[in-house]
């Protein structure tokens, strides 16, 4: 598609970007994605796919752009892995952990932690896991994780 003249946006983080990307594909992480400069820079007509690790973010990115008045943004189904299993070239990079395996520890790591510190230290210690809990239940429910926004703008992930 990149060499037919298609837009391959991939809206990872830069980190995530680097570990691995389509080649030729345009980084525009979601977070700084600005739909409407975007649009207006390619042309509000022009074909542009949206690609990201498992969907989520490409299905927010090609919202953004649909609402900013772009008329064809398509979300690549499956993301990367389906894209590397269809044999796509790939760029590969230095590994890094993706925000959700990030998320995956930060979050047991305090569950851990504030349980242990309810056992050993003070019971009020065990609002943190009821805190973390209740995160991961909400980011279940809608979609949207907080640990996830927060890490992915730490300095390890750009």
């Amino acid at each position: 598609m990149i060499e037919q003249g298609r837009v391959v946006i991939d809206v990872r983080s830069p980190a995530e970007y680097r570990s691995e990307h389509v080649i030729g594909a345009e980084l525009q992480p979601l977070d700084q994605l600005d739909a409407a400069v975007f649009s207006a820079q390619h042309g509000t007509d022009t074909p542009i796919y949206v690609l990201c690790q498992s969907g989520k973010r490409a299905s927010v990115a090609a919202l953004k752009l649909t609402s900013a008045g772009h008329r064809n943004a398509y979300v690549v189904e499956g993301g990367t892995d389906a894209v590397i299993d269809a044999g796509v070239a790939i760029e590969r990079g230095e590994q890094s952990i993706s925000i959700e395996r990030q998320v995956r520890i930060g979050a047991g790591a305090l569950i851990v932690a504030g349980c242990l510190g309810g056992l050993l230290i003070h019971s009020g210690l065990f609002a943190v896991p009821l805190f973390v809990g209740s995160g991961l239940i909400f980011a279940g429910v809608t979609d949207i994780c907080g640990m996830g926004a927060v890490l992915a703008k730490m300095p390890w992930s750009r």
